[in-house]
């Protein structure tokens, strides 16, 4: 091998033009640091580059280093015996704490061994002294440009890791704008079945309820006469005849049960009302007064109505209030939302016992209300439809699976959104975020299970 004839052949790579001149990719001519001991040879070399390139020299490598610290360089040409710190040392600094800068070697000394060992330290390329002005051109040259493709080819990498990171950021985005689109789409067509059934139930739910205090006046008013009658001395034959009747019709056990079953119609037709009240709620939020509220006198005033659950000594209540101020709502809305959280929290731990802690604080516009139990917590499916309508995870009878449905739409309706985060068996905490400064036609006209896409944020 000819190292003095075929110096790129022998040492670097081919590689397709990359467009590379005289100038830089900036515009500005390429800066070349030409490092020897030798005077003569600097400027040899700089008079066969100065046509094309921004010279600099240095006469040794500490000088090199200081001038390399100073500035940026596009490549370096270095002869290695120099005194104090070879070249190959230069070498190493260079590809150390300047990667991505060609480094040319450039000796006196012919021998295929010192060029493998320089090119596998890092060197661009090898040359032997004396060069040619025609190859120590050719070769910067072919050093600069596959630095340029090494560059280019870096940033290419680095814009398509950003580009693909986006790419997941917008699918995670796009997923859960899609998640969000049909549970809005889902809320909007539930809310209109609720307002229809909760407005064909009402009118007969209201006679029932009504009509069943005025039933309770009347049997007894009946069951006073019958039993005047039944202390009247009767004949024999009429005394054995109405004895038939009343063993017929368990006449005694009837008058015992006759006021259970009247309470129990009640309680049912009651709780039909509750419903429907709930249904009402959940489909158009009743219209109040929308103004300044302390959040704090709100849940003072929801604990106080509450206080059973709380004063039994199973669930111990913790606050931990910050400082907030009035927001604009619904006060009594509000209040609802409260009652229907702080009420799970309870439920949730009062079996075997635990907390249930109020944080409050301000996070930049929001004012924040975080409750928190340790209780048994929630599964992530059971978490994926804890705002759904009738969904319940309590027994037949203890609950109508709406209080969380309406308390979603209330949030909203005041432009804020709730968070829940849970783990089986390590409790939960339902955050809710409330603008400090909500607007009032928007919460006094806004439908809250409309067809616009909402901020609905679960954690697992």
């Amino acid at each position: 091998m000819n190292i003095t004839e075929t110096p790129t052949e022998a040492f670097t790579a081919p590689f397709p033009s990359a467009g590379f001149s005289a100038y830089g990719t900036d515009g500005r001519s390429p800066k070349v640091l030409i490092v020897d001991d030798s005077a003569v040879v600097r400027t040899t070399f700089r008079k066969y580059l100065e046509d094309s390139y921004e010279c600099f020299e240095a006469e040794s490598a500490l000088e090199a280093i200081g001038m390399l610290r100073e500035q940026a360089f596009d490549i370096v040409i270095t002869d290695i015996i120099m005194p104090g710190l070879s070249g190959i040392e230069l070498l190493r600094k260079i590809v150390e704490e300047h990667k991505g800068t060609p480094v040319l070697v450039v000796s006196g000394v012919d021998r295929p061994q010192r060029a493998l060992d320089a090119v596998r330290l890092g060197a661009a390329d090898y040359l032997i002294k004396p060069c040619d002005q025609d190859v120590l051109q050719l070769t910067v040259e072919r050093a600069l440009e596959r630095s340029t493709l090494l560059k280019s080819a870096k940033q290419y990498k680095r814009d398509l890791e950003i580009r693909n990171q986006e790419l997941v950021r917008k699918k995670e985005q796009l997923e859960r704008l899609q998640a969000q689109i049909i549970h809005s789409e889902k809320m909007a067509s539930i809310g209109q079945l609720a307002a229809g059934i909760a407005h064909e139930l009402n009118n007969p739910v209201g006679f029932l309820y009504g009509n069943l205090d005025l039933l309770r006046v009347y049997l007894a008013d009946i069951l006073k006469l019958v039993l005047f009658y039944d202390s009247l001395p009767l004949e024999a034959q009429a005394a054995e005849q109405a004895a038939t009747i009343k063993s017929e019709i368990a006449f005694e056990q009837t008058v015992v049960d006759l006021d259970s079953v009247l309470s129990d119609c009640r309680d049912g037709a009651e709780r039909v009302r509750d419903i429907v009240q709930n249904l009402r709620t959940f489909s158009r939020l009743d219209e109040a007064e929308f103004k300044k509220t302390d959040l704090h006198e709100g849940i003072e005033s929801t604990i106080r109505i509450l206080s059973r659950y709380f004063s039994g000594g199973t669930v111990h209540l913790l606050r931990e209030y910050g400082e907030l101020p009035p927001i604009d709502a619904f006060a009594a809305q509000l209040n609802q939302v409260w009652t229907n959280l702080l009420v799970n929290a309870a439920q949730a731990v009062e079996k075997s016992g635990g907390t249930v802690q109020i944080k409050t604080y301000c996070s930049g516009d929001d004012a924040v209300v975080e409750i928190i139990d340790d209780g048994v917590g929630m599964t992530p499916e059971v978490i994926g439809r804890i705002f759904d309508p009738f969904f319940t995870t309590k027994a037949v009878g203890e609950g109508t699976g709406l209080g969380l449905s309406i308390s979603f739409g209330i949030v909203e309706r005041h432009g804020g959104r709730i968070e829940v985060e849970s783990r089986p068996g390590e409790g939960s905490t339902f955050r809710v975020r409330l603008p400090q400064n909500a607007d009032p036609k928007r919460a006094s006209s806004q439908n809250p299970y409309n067809k616009e896409m909402r901020n609905y944020d679960y954690a697992v």
